[in-house]
């Protein structure tokens, strides 16, 4: 079957919306293919589509919890859920926003309804959604602000675990964490001790259970 790349000459012509092929998204991912077999690794992708990058990395972050934790329901429900929080994307058209978060929820819930069946917990497909709606952001990334009638400057949460089963969510802004004037100079991350950028969050939650992190945005 070939894989569909153009949706419209509309949408190429207005957004240069042109899809990823399979056999690329492989190539292109195994040039870094330790990162994405690492559960935490985060990945953005700032014109993500429907989701072709991204699903290929959580489908590779869930083999490799499939093969850890497939004996214990909570340690997959742990460690499938910190793989969906390490994966970002923000996309100028809404229906590819919904399009991927929609994508990458049913390949986490493939793999665990298959594991777990009729013990698979709803509690548990309601995190992975809520993480998915934060992570997946209908926005512009050249703007670095949300998309529609009161654009608003783009925010991602970095989702940490802590102490087993606790989670830890801090905001940050696009904009703070790309704009700073040592970043040129200074890596995000480094691996040789040097000095890195640390950005400021603009908002950060207690402490939570991570199957109730949903329940910390109502607080």
């Amino acid at each position: 079957m070939t894989e569909k790349q153009v949706v419209s000459k509309k949408r190429v012509v207005e957004h240069g919306e042109v899809y990823t092929g399979k056999r690329e998204v492989n190539a292109m991912l195994d040039l870094v293919k330790q990162e994405t077999e690492r559960i935490e690794s985060r990945f953005l992708e700032p014109a993500c589509g429907t989701g072709n990058f991204l699903t290929e990395i959580l489908e590779r972050k869930l083999r490799v919890v499939e093969s850890r934790y497939n004996k214990s329901q909570l340690e997959f429900e742990r460690y499938g859920v910190l793989a969906v929080s390490s994966v970002y994307g923000i996309d100028i058209l809404e229906d590819n926003v919904v399009e991927c978060r929609k994508r990458l929820f049913e390949i986490f819930d493939k793999v665990y309804s298959r594991l777990f069946k009729k013990s698979a917990s709803n509690d548990c497909r309601n995190v992975v959604r809520y993480i998915l709606w934060c992570n997946i952001i209908h926005g512009d990334a050249i703007s670095l602000k949300t998309v529609g009638e009161n654009p608003q400057p783009i925010v991602f949460s970095e989702w940490s675990p802590v102490n087993s089963n606790m989670l830890k969510r801090r905001d940050f802004t696009f904009h703070g964490l790309l704009n700073h004037e040592s970043m040129k100079e200074l890596p995000l991350f480094s691996e040789f001790g040097k000095d890195v950028f640390i950005p400021t969050p603009v908002k950060e939650y207690s402490l939570i259970h991570f199957l109730r992190v949903a329940d910390a945005e109502q607080k």
